[in-house]
């Protein structure tokens, strides 16, 4: 199945080249060392079952991932008329059982700012206020930024390959490639920012820094501010939260954040439900003044009739 599976990603020119290293990492460490070395023809859906329920006791996360790997590879030896049926047929198997985010106060993101070395700051704000990704913080050039209008551009991606080599690129999907509204409590840090830690050529980059150097400095500043469990991802995952608490509709979240399905932005829809919570609750709240102000009335109009 080993050989297969190598032929099947070298064919597979449509991948980008992160999903290319992720796919043959999945194939070296998870797959071929429990079932390289089995033919094809001979994967079974128990055998199938077997490795993925010991993949699934260390690795759940990577388990599922792997599990979908090899349901594609499969897939296409069916296709290839192989085999007659795919043997992938666990139920729920590629399904990421991922636990909820964790949400950063705007508090903390201040702080975890603070902590954060002073060229590198702004970082956490555009992550967190601008809903970016890493790889489009990274991206970000002088000539994206449009302090005017209060603007930045998403049409550049910076990754950095297993191999340590930069990957520059624009982002995967139409959606990614955006333009998005800088809130007013960052343009100043914005601007300063440029003026002060940024080349003035078009192309130079915003933040200037490697994964490497950029998640060293984030993983020593959520420390400082108490939040070790907050990875630099988390931030983008606060600010959309904060979005959609703030009323967003869920096209608004997609058109904000990139998506360009329904299902990466319904996550929010619980930040959503606790907004239209608090709106029952201030609704109820004017009930309960109106009711005595009513009250008050009829007890004015009593004792004036008395009178």
């Amino acid at each position: 199945m080993a050989e297969f599976a190598q032929t099947w990603l070298e064919a597979r020119v449509d991948l980008a080249d992160r999903t290319v290293e992720l796919y043959g990492w999945l194939l070296r460490r998870h797959i071929e060392p429990g079932l390289g070395s089995i033919e094809i023809s001979a994967l079974t859906p128990v055998s199938v079952r077997s490795w993925y329920g010991n993949q699934a006791k260390q690795h759940p996360t990577t388990a599922a991932k792997a599990y979908r790997l090899l349901s594609a590879v499969m897939r296409t030896a069916v296709d290839d008329e192989l085999i007659a049926r795919n043997p992938c047929q666990v139920r729920g198997a590629a399904t990421e059982r991922a636990p909820e985010r964790p949400i950063a106060a705007m508090q903390e993101v201040d702080e975890m700012a603070g902590a954060m070395p002073e060229r590198l700051r702004i970082a956490v704000y555009l992550a967190a206020w601008c809903q970016l990704r890493r790889a489009e913080v990274r991206g970000l050039r002088r000539q994206d930024v449009d302090l005017a209008s209060g603007t930045l551009s998403v049409s550049e991606t910076r990754t950095t390959a297993m191999s340590g080599r930069t990957v520059v690129k624009p982002p995967k999907t139409r959606a990614g490639r955006r333009v998005v509204a800088i809130p007013p409590n960052v343009t100043d840090l914005l601007a300063w920012h440029l003026e002060h830690f940024v080349e003035q050529a078009p192309d130079s980059l915003v933040v200037c820094a490697t994964d490497r150097s950029l998640g060293t400095a984030w993983r020593k500043a959520r420390i400082a501010a108490g939040r070790p469990d907050l990875r630099f991802h988390d931030l983008r995952h606060s600010g959309l939260t904060w979005a959609a608490e703030s009323g967003a509709s869920l096209a608004e979240l997609m058109r904000r954040a990139g998506h360009s399905s329904q299902a990466a932005a319904v996550r929010y829809q619980h930040a959503t439900d606790r907004r239209d919570r608090a709106l029952a609750d201030a609704m109820a709240g004017l009930a309960e003044r109106d009711s005595r102000a009513r009250t008050d009335l009829l007890s004015a109009h009593r004792a004036e009739t008395q009178s």
